[in-house]
């Protein structure tokens, strides 16, 4: 017999989600960092096998789960490959020198008390000029984490500036996807959208900038430049330091300015990174590739393992050795591998109507202008830790409170701007988001360890929700003009 099919119950759509939230908080509890190793993964396709069982027992086909899952994983594609050409880019920008020569004029030129501040700064410009806080961190944010652990800052410190500044940059660019998206979902102009953003963003960033001003000045001995000239003095004498070197993350950032999309940029980027390994650092090539005497084999293979594997560079330093190595693609398949499986269990949970059911929850909960941004803003979160997927955590709410807003009365660049403030940013700090996977790879830093730092991207939802409990700036549908 045929199961007629039915709404799943709330208690049966939450039910997958507790069971994520618990297992994933055992495994952080045994394995740690190495939770996402394996772990995680595990725990991900149970849940969404729990997932199944509900929706088997509401009526919903393996039919119908199996394409909610091709969809969710395909849908994903572009980010994998976008993930696996950064492993590359990084290798061949490390085997190239351009990496050890961002370190290098960094350590010459930042000031370390105002270190985390300027990081901040920096990667807020670049992300709004290129609209992604993706290339921001796999390029600049690389090199800066590099000079921070130099300067002796801990890691969570240095990455929670690049990502303050980074998803700054993303949420507020023209050119970035999650603005456009945001824009399109409440069906708000672009920049009317972008300048409502302003005005929570803006005081936003202003404290987050205090806070890493405010700690850079306070650290006092932790970031004196104590050990820099023997650090300068490996990099100078292994390397072939040249300005000249800097022409090829120019040319990307120019690329994706001119909106080239990103995966033919990072490709560009990746073979200029082997071409100018070739002309400036023959010594790295014979010493990556260990073929001595015939240059073009010995370049063919470096070039090659700096792309797909592990390789690292000796000095005379110890602590340079540890900035100077990468993955390569290679380093990129356990986050392949995390978002794979967490789209599986995003997949299922559309499917089968279990997020659907538990966003309708969500909405009976609204009494007010201040409860519906604030029920907005958690949905997106939810999104996020559930779905796995930044994209997701704006279109579904997106949908979900547009008509929700219209009866409150409140205009929509109300419910583009809590989009952005509450789903772009908040991706980053889920450790099993395709975002969060990402950076934490790109990185080498756990995204456990970055989350306290990462002052931007906890207090945009915390202001947005403030502005609209105290009906801040909020604007309503009947003061605008047709």
């Amino acid at each position: 017999m045929v199961r007629l099919k039915r709404q799943p119950s709330l208690i049966e759509a939450l039910f997958p989600v507790f069971f994520l939230t618990i297992f994933i908080s055992i495994n952080v509890f045994i394995f740690g960092e190495d939770s996402l190793s394996g772990s995680n993964q595990i725990v991900l396709l149970l849940s969404a096998a729990v997932a199944a069982l509900i929706a088997f027992r509401t009526g919903v086909s393996w039919e119908a789960l199996n394409d909610g899952i091709v969809k969710s994983v395909g849908s994903a594609m572009s980010a994998i490959l976008i993930l696996l050409l950064i492993g590359s880019l990084a290798g061949t920008w490390l085997l190239s020198g351009i990496v050890p020569s961002m370190v290098y004029y960094g350590l010459k030129i930042l000031n370390p008390k105002i270190f985390l501040f300027a990081s901040c700064i920096v990667c807020s410009i670049i992300s709004l000029a290129t609209g992604s806080s993706w290339s921001t961190v796999a390029t600049l944010g690389v090199a800066l984490l590099g000079i921070g652990r130099a300067l002796g800052l801990p890691d969570g410190l240095i990455a929670g500036a690049i990502i303050s500044g980074a998803y700054f940059g993303d949420k507020m660019s023209p050119l970035s996807d999650t603005t456009n998206l945001a824009s399109a979902m409440a069906e708000v102009d672009l920049f009317k959208h972008i300048r409502y953003m302003t005005l929570t963003t803006t005081p936003s960033l202003i404290i987050t900038l205090i806070l890493f001003l405010v700690i850079g000045i306070t650290r006092g001995e932790a970031t004196e430049l104590t050990d820099i000239q023997p650090i300068l003095a490996a990099l100078d004498s292994t390397f072939n330091i040249n300005l000249l070197l800097f022409l090829v993350p120019a040319l990307v950032i120019f690329m994706i300015i001119k909106k080239v999309p990103a995966i033919p940029a990072l490709l560009t980027g990746t073979l200029a990174g082997g071409l100018f390994a070739v002309i400036f650092q023959p010594q790295i090539i014979e010493q990556v590739s260990g073929v001595e005497g015939k240059f073009h084999l010995a370049s063919y293979v470096a070039i090659m393992k700096s792309m797909y594997t592990n390789i690292s560079i000796k000095t005379d330093h110890e602590m340079v050795n540890n900035l100077l190595q990468t993955g390569g693609m290679r380093g990129m398949l356990n986050t392949v591998w995390l978002i794979m499986c967490a789209m599986v269990f995003g997949g299922v949970m559309e499917s089968a109507g279990l997020l659907k059911r538990i966003t309708q929850g969500v909405i009976t909960l609204v009494r007010s202008q201040g409860s519906l941004i604030a029920s907005t803003a958690g949905t997106c979160v939810f999104f996020n830790i559930t779905a796995s997927d930044q994209y997701l955590s704006i279109v579904v709410p997106g949908r979900m409170f547009a008509d929700t807003f219209k009866e409150y009365n409140l205009a929509p660049q109300n419910l583009s701007r809590t989009l952005e403030d509450s789903g772009t940013v908040t991706s980053v700090l889920v450790p099993w988001n395709t975002c969060g996977t990402t950076q934490s790879t790109v990185l080498g830093v756990s995204t456990l360890i970055y989350f306290p730092y990462c002052f931007f991207n906890l207090i945009s939802p915390l202001m947005t929700i403030l502005y609209g409990y105290l009906n801040i700036r909020i604007e309503k549908l009947k003061s605008q003009k047709s």
